[in-house]
């Protein structure tokens, strides 16, 4: 028997709060984390993501303040200009992150299908979509 896909489907969005429930991690600082990695700058990696300098800086600091711990080596300006560059740390919780994403998504998937492939079927008896 094949499977009918179904025309919707259900989207979830996994974000990691501190114990006062301020943002600590979620996809748009692991984007900028990224982005940093890639620019080898965060005000590179603001500019790539389309945001100001100081709201990506405000971000990652916060972060880093709520975590006790670095995410980005940072290295003066001068002759050579100045750039930053992801710990080991951060490319760890990029990884988890990630994953924990990924494991979220497939399970709420699982989960959507289980509960809602009535609609699916609903539609291939009736013809009609309501």
């Amino acid at each position: 028997m094949q499977t009918k896909v179904m025309p919707f489907s259900v989207k979830s969005k996994v974000w990691v709060e501190d114990e006062n429930g301020k943002p600590l991690l979620g996809n748009g600082r692991i984007q900028i984390l990224l982005a940093v990695e890639e620019t080898g700058s965060l005000n590179a990696a603001a500019k790539a993501l389309g945001m100001s300098y100081r709201g990506a800086w405000c971000r990652i600091a916060n972060t880093e303040k709520r975590l006790g711990a670095q995410l980005l080596e940072r290295t003066a300006g001068g002759k050579s200009g100045g750039g930053s560059h992801l710990t080991p740390l951060a490319r760890t919780i990029i990884e988890r992150f990630e994953k924990l994403q990924r494991a979220v998504e497939k399970e709420a998937d699982r989960l959507f299908e289980d509960f809602f492939q009535i609609l699916g079927r609903g539609q291939e008896r009736s013809g009609k979509s309501t």
